[in-house]
């Protein structure tokens, strides 16, 4: 059963690149009008380009940092201004951090917990109205960093924790509505993450392509049992499920060691307490 989207609006944050871009050009396939998001303008209005000629679809462009308070109901309020009411939402926008907890920028750990948690949860329950209207989808992106504690990456891997049990619920919530609600956890993906995280050192086995993330995303949507949450990739899968048979001390040890066992220093505790 493929999910019909012709005649709506996806909303998709972080469209200026990697998977944001692949759900907007999937979404357009599919007869979806789209509203892209992402702070990068001159990415977004290229994007809408190709998407109008490719597709005929309307796009909308809204240049934002979601990593800002208040930017959720900003956005809200432009699109309600515009007369834009949104039948599908797709919380891609979020980046990770990487280094030991004590040398964490304090400013930049804050805009990722606000950026991955915060306004995605905001996103989620602005729209949410628009969204119960309609037969479209609520996407959010998580992590396979969701299923383990992830030293060196301690804030990222929480917030996508938080993104897969958040989305989980609202799947349970959202039965019998006509909204499909999902999130996806990919691997290592060829995106641009870790050049933002400034290392590649946290990448963890083969990476898959955006295209891949993106087929396993509207393979689980398409189903007419579809369940809360997909895991892209046949081996992220088996791993994420392996987690289960460890105890969370070894599971944590375990992540620590393929992490490169990133360690808070003891210098620095020694400066703090000065």
């Amino acid at each position: 059963m493929t999910l019909d989207l012709r005649g709506g609006t996806a909303l998709i944050t972080g469209a200026s690149s990697g998977l944001g871009v692949e759900f907007a050009r999937r979404f357009a396939a599919r007869g979806s009008d789209l509203v892209l998001v992402a702070r990068r303008v001159d990415r977004l209005e290229k994007l809408a380009a190709e998407l109008r000629a490719a597709a005929r679809v309307r796009v909308e462009v809204v240049p934002a940092d979601l990593g800002v308070t208040g930017a959720a109901s900003a956005l809200h309020e432009e699109l309600d201004r515009r007369g834009i009411r949104v039948t599908s939402l797709v919380n891609n926008a979020g980046f990770g951090t990487h280094g030991a907890f004590d040398e964490a920028d304090p400013e930049r750990m804050l805009s990722e917990i606000q950026l991955n948690v915060a306004t995605l949860v905001e996103l989620s329950r602005a729209f949410m109205p628009q969204l119960l209207e309609g037969h479209g989808a609520l996407v959010t992106v998580a992590s396979t960093a969701a299923y383990q504690p992830t030293p060196g990456m301690a804030v990222y891997g929480a917030t996508k924790a938080f993104v897969l049990s958040f989305t989980e619920a609202l799947w349970a919530e959202a039965r019998g509505t006509g909204l499909r609600v999902l999130a996806v956890s990919p691997g290592s993906t060829k995106t641009e993450f870790f050049d933002v995280v400034g290392t590649d050192d946290a990448s963890v086995g083969r990476q898959q392509t955006a295209s891949q993330v993106i087929d396993a995303t509207f393979h689980e949507l398409d189903r007419a049992n579809g369940g809360p949450s997909v895991i892209s990739g046949r081996v992220n899968h088996l791993t994420a499920l392996g987690t289960r048979l460890l105890s969370r001390r070894a599971l944590t040890q375990t992540s620590a060691r393929v992490l490169g066992e990133i360690r808070m220093s003891k210098r620095s505790r020694r400066a703090d307490a000065k």
